[in-house]
């Protein structure tokens, strides 16, 4: 790839990325989208979207894949490959990738979004992908007419359990508190499906089997007591963990490890942005991570356009 100075380079290819490449393409911005393998993001192991406007119901692989193909009708170049470093040189920015070639831009988007937060208990490791699952859509066809559990209390935990009830004779629910985080309207989905069943305050202390899942130990935090559950599956999800490690010392990050960037997506870097779920904000959805990617965009123009104003004055 040609190394002249580029308008912006993308890192990444979920929504968030593919939705700034759209509109970078449009503003006939010189750019590339660096993906470091399957376009998509975390939607594509998603198996129904019912919440992007105009589209419900939409299978999350189809759904990345219309957002892949309009990037491709017009034209946005795209590069595979694995970035290992990003410097910021005041007028531009190099982003390094792995065998030594640098890119260097005015301007760099952040689309690293995040990934799956492991348990970090005894046998989530060994047994992952032999039981230990962090993607209930994925996964949950190979436990048809079993019991599993959810760990969990989230939105995504909730409808973990609610869509592995239709599938499995029984599904637990566990949670370290009380109380669980989720919807209201998903809390009593979950508390009126006659197969779920809600241990609160407990948590799974250890994964046990004999090359696949089949059992667990889970404590009651209230009377510090255990019980073994037979279970052919342990599905995770018990929050995500932002893809920051290009960035730490060189952006700010909130303590959580997300790219600290406001509605205008601008990080404490001039020049460079963060979209999607790397970015500090409310909701991470797909709707907010595409919206992430315009608006992101958008504070890029401006930018460039007040540069060229100094530049001429």
């Amino acid at each position: 790839m040609e190394n002249s100075m580029k308008d912006l380079v993308i890192i990444g290819s979920g929504p968030a990325g593919l939705s700034a490449a759209v509109y970078a393409q449009r503003a006939m911005l010189d750019q590339v989208v660096i993906e470091k393998g399957f376009s998509g993001g975390q939607i594509v192991t998603t198996e129904q979207v019912d919440n992007y406007l105009g589209l419900y119901g939409e299978n999350g692989y189809d759904l990345a894949m219309r957002f892949k193909d309009h990037a491709d009708q017009l034209g946005v170049p795209f590069l595979e490959a694995e970035v290992t470093q990003i410097t910021d040189s005041g007028d531009h920015k190099e982003v390094h990738l792995e065998g030594g070639e640098v890119l260097t831009a005015k301007a760099v988007i952040l689309a690293t979004g995040a990934n799956h937060k492991p348990l970090g208990v005894p046998g989530e490791t060994e047994f992952s992908g032999a039981g230990v699952s962090y993607c209930a859509t994925c996964d949950g066809a190979f436990f048809r007419n079993r019991t599993v559990a959810v760990v969990g209390g989230g939105d995504v935990a909730l409808e973990d359990a609610l869509y592995l009830s239709k599938l499995c004779e029984k599904v637990y629910l566990i949670h370290r508190r009380d109380e669980l985080r989720g919807a209201k309207l998903l809390q009593q989905r979950v508390f009126d499906a006659e197969n779920i069943e809600f241990l609160g305050s407990s948590e799974i202390t250890q994964i046990t089997g004999q090359g696949m899942v089949e059992q667990i130990t889970v404590a009651d935090k209230k009377s510090g007591t255990a019980r073994e559950l037979a279970v052919s599956g342990v599905f995770i999800a018990v929050g995500m963990e932002p893809q920051n490690a290009l960035v730490q010392g060189l952006v700010a990050l909130d303590d959580a490890g997300y790219i600290i960037a406001g509605e205008d997506c601008r990080t404490s870097v001039p020049g460079i942005y963060a979209v999607g779920d790397i970015r500090t904000k409310q909701l991470r959805q797909v709707v907010t991570a595409v919206a992430d990617g315009a608006v992101a965009v958008s504070s890029l123009e401006q930018d460039l356009l007040e540069q060229d104003r100094k530049t001429v004055i």
